[in-house]
């Protein structure tokens, strides 16, 4: 087992992570936040070697059935014991930079209770900066109780807190799509994942201008604000590819809730149907 140096000179801190089948991320992803008190785990169902590895760090592992992002998160920092926690996703890094400016922060008491650090987002092989994925802030150090998701959140959402925020300066290094094939599989499972969602909050695009502007316009101008206004063209190839094909997964989620409600008020018309006493 590979062993954490305790230490002394700053407030105790727990990292808190979920996983399922990571075992391509989580090592890298461990031995970057060694250096903490305590690691917890929160595992739904791994196949693969993610326990292995997790226990080869000395993390302290929970199972819990699967109860979407926020759900899930919200168990593993309830789980946390220590004073500070570091929410980390297993295919983000922290850099011995960050981990430095933490560690000096958490010696004395921080004045405030959250902080955000700034991302750097890993796509296709390149290390993005233009097009609104840059500096890609998230909310990721605070005090115990300090922040939560919502119970009813997008895969991959940050938690919230109302507390007035801090802003690291160094880099999260985010593995985020390494290559275009499992950026396509995210991004179906995602939008998949986001129904549900959608149809609580009637994102559902029954009428014909809804249809449109969801399908259509919304997609198209968030090509428009993010690789023109927002300079994503600066991250050549990548960031076309990228751009392109994130408007593609805005498209799919609406699609997706649109044939999902029609299915369940077709479902529903056709349980409410009174039956034919002719039997035809």
């Amino acid at each position: 087992t590979i062993r954490r140096e305790v230490k002394k000179d700053f407030s105790k801190l727990s990292v808190a992570i979920v996983a399922m089948n990571e075992a391509a991320n989580l090592a890298r992803t461990l031995e970057a936040v060694a250096w903490a008190d305590e690691i917890v785990l929160v595992d739904s169902g791994s196949t693969d070697a993610t326990l292995d590895i997790a226990r080869l760090f000395g993390a302290t592992i929970y199972h819990e059935p699967w109860r979407g992002y926020g759900g899930q998160v919200n168990c593993a920092l309830d789980h946390c014991t220590h004073p500070w926690l570091l929410n980390v996703d297993a295919d983000e890094v922290v850099t011995p930079e960050l981990a430095a400016e933490i560690r000096a922060l958490l010696q004395s008491e921080p004045p405030l209770a959250a902080y955000t650090v700034p991302r750097l987002n890993l796509i296709f092989g390149r290390w993005m900066r233009h097009g609104g994925l840059y500096p890609d802030r998230k909310l990721r150090l605070f005090r115990k109780g300090a922040a939560r998701l919502s119970e009813d959140t997008e895969p991959h959402a940050t938690p919230k807190t109302t507390l007035p925020t801090g802003k690291l300066r160094h880099n999260m290094l985010h593995y985020q799509y390494p290559t275009f094939p499992l950026y396509i599989e995210h991004m179906r499972r995602y939008s998949t994942a986001s129904v549900p969602l959608m149809l609580r909050r009637g994102k559902t695009s029954q009428s014909a201008p809804g249809f449109f502007a969801n399908t259509v316009l919304n997609p198209a101008l968030t090509f428009l604000y993010n690789y023109v206004f927002r300079a994503g063209f600066l991250d050549g190839e990548e960031g076309l590819l990228f751009h392109l094909n994130h408007s593609r997964y805005v498209n799919w989620k609406y699609v997706k809730a649109w044939a999902a409600h029609k299915q369940i008020a077709s479902s529903a018309s056709s349980s409410s149907s009174p039956a034919n006493p002719l039997g035809n």
